[in-house]
């Protein structure tokens, strides 16, 4: 996952047509998605996580193969989460630390669940492995 800090993300313009900014409260199945390259989801606050659910839409339902980028208030702790639902890239909120941010992915090197880059969870993907 890219890591961007807050300044070094600049915000979409109405001509950069290619870049779709979804609201929380949309409906990712609606959307027309020819054309599109990147998808900005927002999280207005660390407490509301819909973009986690529109990520996942996107990228298992929809199969979406551009960029997905987190903007708005992301925080450190979100990060490993973001990755496994989908997103690309990361803009961190003003004031934090993108070597902070980097390290949260060293901590985590499996997981049970199933996610968007390895669907199986881990009992199956493991009984799958020697079976074969």
């Amino acid at each position: 996952m890219k890591i961007f800090a807050a300044n070094e993300h600049q915000p979409v313009t109405e001509d950069q047509k290619h870049i779709l900014v979804l609201p929380n409260d949309a409906d990712p199945l609606t959307v027309d998605l020819a054309g599109v390259e990147r998808i900005d989801l927002d999280f207005p606050k660390f407490t509301d996580g819909r973009a986690f659910s529109q990520a996942r839409l996107l990228r298992g339902r929809l199969q979406f193969k551009g960029e997905i980028r987190a903007t708005g208030d992301v925080l450190i702790d979100q990060l490993v989460q973001m990755s496994r639902c989908g997103f690309d890239v990361a803009v961190l909120r003003e004031g934090v630390d993108k070597s902070d941010a980097q390290r949260q992915f060293e901590r985590f090197h499996a997981f049970y669940q199933g996610d968007v880059k390895h669907p199986l969870p881990h009992f199956r993907d493991a009984n799958f492995r020697a079976a074969a």
